[in-house]
């Protein structure tokens, strides 16, 4: 089930956590890690930061602190 909760200011520190279509270990059948950390490099490029993160097979938690030029998140 998806709950997507609007942000009512874009800057500020944020928890996030993804989960994957019935819990599926996709993460790992796919080999999908390199992926999620591409994600953080581009946030970067942006100017946010990840505080912190917990990849597993399943699942991502993270933290994700939002500059205020919030614009795009996925390329």
């Amino acid at each position: 089930m998806a709950v997507r909760t609007p942000a009512k200011q874009a800057e500020g520190l944020y928890f996030i956590t993804l989960t994957c279509c019935q819990w599926l270990a996709l993460f790992e059948i796919t080999n999908g890690y390199d992926a999620v950390y591409k994600w953080f490099d581009y946030l970067k490029s942006k100017n946010h930061f990840v505080k912190g993160f917990v990849i597993m097979p399943n699942h991502l938690h993270v933290l994700i602190d939002f500059s205020k030029s919030l614009k795009v998140l996925i390329p």
